[in-house]
């Protein structure tokens, strides 16, 4: 590798040069951010040496090096692939491992823009694509997919619905039969569940949500133990020309660091905020797994380490006037998508649930929380303020 420019070149040369050969870095918490597309390589042999070492800055520095191996060591994987988005990460792990004339069986409470990936992109490219009830018995999923079924894409708890599936056993019928298992994890955030310790093939999530913490950058991950398969992810990645910022996977791994105390605290409020929901006269049901009662919670108490802060509840029908005077009357809580970060939110689902395949009788409208970490008391005076305009307008 070069040294530099030879004594006596011009001015303009040594301007170019100078500085681009400094002190080893000093040790510091966090890795350095390094931006760079080219890669300065030690000697000419290497150029081409792609398997030993990095040849071009896409493929990722130290930053996002470092965030592969804290990923790849809460999620017990040998390997991370990381992508510019969830929907990425997700539509990414599909890619790698999908071909025309396969088929994937997908649960029909996955997160909406997945659903429209695998009806609009992979539907186009020759890949049958197959919506399942999330409360089937694996069994009968198992049993009922077809010889073309390459993989089972779960979510777990559903979105939206909070479903909970049996991972474990979809995953051991499913590799019995030679079929590949997917997850998107995004609820767990890989720390309260990890999927590859229980027989699934890839553990995908939005890192965006809770590892990020502050809703402020996006990203995602796929996890994977099998070599064959992390070398696909990889390749997948390196085909389709996809790239994660240095200063993004700094942000990450920042907001990795404090994932558990953030999702011990916003998980216990959930629960709290959730409780007292039961309660309340204008509520019909909390869909929160951790909470005793609640559909899957039996599955969770046996999977599951904790609980994040997001769950819906249903309120008695009413009509839409109601619905957005809710809504419209809470202070703390804003309205918005996406979850995971700080702050406390609320949406409104029902226009989200009318392409799903197999109806689920809510009985009235579905809502949305996610807790954040403001204080939980005031949460829960600002969701008695909305209930307040709600009830105002029941029939």
């Amino acid at each position: 590798m070069s040294s530099g420019p030879p004594s006596g070149s011009s001015d303009q040369t040594r301007l170019i040069h100078a500085g681009s050969h400094p002190q080893p870095l000093s040790r510091t918490v966090g890795p350095p951010v390094q931006k760079g597309s080219t890669v300065l390589l030690p000697d000419a042999a290497s150029l081409y040496d792609e398997d030993s070492c990095v040849t071009y800055g896409r493929a990722g520095l130290a930053a996002q090096n470092a965030l592969k191996a804290a990923l790849a060591a809460m999620e017990g994987a040998v390997g991370v692939s990381l992508y510019p988005s969830g929907l990425s990460a997700i539509s990414g792990a599909l890619l790698a491992v999908l071909r025309a004339g396969d088929e994937v069986l997908v649960v029909d409470s996955i997160y909406k823009p997945v659903r429209r990936f695998c009806d609009e992109v992979l539907a186009r490219f020759g890949v049958a694509v197959t919506y399942y009830d999330p409360l089937q018995p694996p069994a009968d999923l198992v049993s009922g997919a077809s010889p073309s079924t390459r993989l089972i894409l779960m979510e777990s708890p559903g979105s939206l619905t909070f479903e909970v599936q049996d991972v474990s056993q979809i995953a051991e019928l499913a590799r019995a039969r030679g079929i590949l298992t997917a997850i998107d994890n995004t609820w767990g955030a890989g720390f309260l569940f990890r999927p590859l310790e229980h027989g699934v093939d890839l553990s995908l999530q939005a890192l965006t949500k809770y590892v990020g913490g502050h809703s402020d950058v996006f990203m995602g991950s796929a996890a994977a133990r099998d070599p064959a398969l992390v070398r696909k992810l990889d390749d997948g990645v390196h085909h389709l020309g996809w790239s994660v910022s240095g200063e993004d996977a700094y942000l990450m791994l920042r907001g990795l660091r404090t994932l558990p105390t953030r999702l011990a605290a916003q998980g216990a409020a959930g629960l709290e905020v959730a409780a007292w929901l039961k309660g309340q006269p204008e509520v019909l049901e909390v869909l929160h797994p951790a909470l005793p009662g609640a559909q899957g919670h039996e599955l969770w108490a046996r999977d599951y380490k904790g609980a994040c802060g997001l769950f819906g509840f249903t309120l008695r029908p009413a009509p839409q006037a109601a619905v957005d005077g809710f809504l419209d009357a809470l202070q703390v809580f804003g309205l918005g998508f996406s979850w995971g970060g700080f702050e406390s939110l609320a949406i409104w689902c029902d226009p989200q649930l009318r392409r799903r395949s197999f109806a689920r009788d809510l009985r009235g409208p579905l809502m949305r929380l996610h807790i954040g970490l403001e204080a939980p008391e005031d949460l829960i005076a600002d969701l008695r303020r909305g209930l307040d305009a709600y009830a105002a307008l029941l029939p």
